[in-house]
């Protein structure tokens, strides 16, 4: 054998054989769900009002039906559901936290509960807390009935426009009250004691001379409405 063919056949960097690679690692999966669980759909929050639909140029309606036909024509079995979240006009804040709040979001509930009380006492004036059925003056609570918050409540959720007091007995009392049907009277007592508790902020229940009482927002006064159902109107 020659030195040539003894050089041609010593194993070297070029023809020695190649080592099998290792098998590459899976990376980890990254689940959507509780292990033990598993996703039967999703919810997509969408913010956006009717001034800004109409904007650019669509609506509501049209966003919500073309989100539907999306979800059709990706996989035609998915079944959809559609709610439009309500709010007090002037409410104020992020459309999407306003959405997700009044749909009841789980983590906007558990951020939106976690926030101290102090948030509500830091400020002087109004806060009419609708999601907590409570009214606090000036860093107190005020001491008011169920049927002294339903009324001012009943107010609130139509600011600006004057409530006839019909209107008011037809939706606040029933036949199943422990007392009787008021009449006109009634509602005006019962006015008048919300004022007398309200104290230096009486002025936000307003009286209509001949027709009947209207809420009117002062600076000085906040709304919070977080929790209200959303009824289904697509």
């Amino acid at each position: 054998m020659s030195l040539a063919h003894i050089h041609a056949t010593r194993p070297t960097q070029f023809n020695r054989p190649a080592r099998p690679l290792a098998p590459p690692v899976a990376a980890p999966r990254i689940r959507a769900v509780p292990t033990g669980t598993e996703a039967r759909g999703f919810v997509l929050y969408v913010g956006i009002d009717e001034a800004k639909a109409a904007a650019a140029g669509t609506s509501l309606n049209r966003i919500v039906e073309a989100l539907k036909a999306l979800a059709a024509d990706i996989a035609p079995s998915a079944e959809t559901y559609a709610a439009v979240a309500l709010a007090p006009e002037g409410a104020g804040g992020r459309d999407v936290d306003v959405v997700r709040l009044a749909l009841q979001d789980p983590a906007a509930l558990a951020a939106h509960r976690a926030e101290p009380e102090e948030l509500d006492r830091a400020r002087s004036g109004v806060v009419v807390d609708i999601s907590r059925k409570r009214v606090i003056l000036d860093n107190e609570t005020a001491a008011l009935t169920y049927k002294e918050f339903e009324l001012l409540q009943y107010l609130v959720l139509r600011e600006g426009r004057t409530i006839d007091r019909a209107e008011i007995i037809a939706s606040l009392w029933n036949s199943a009250d422990e007392e009787d049907t008021p009449n006109e009277r009634t509602i005006d007592v019962h006015v008048r004691r919300l004022r007398s508790k309200l104290g230096r902020y009486e002025d936000i229940v307003r009286t209509v001379r001949g027709v009947g009482y209207r809420f009117d927002r002062h600076a000085d006064v906040a709304i919070r409405q977080s929790t209200t159902p959303s009824p289904d109107l697509f």
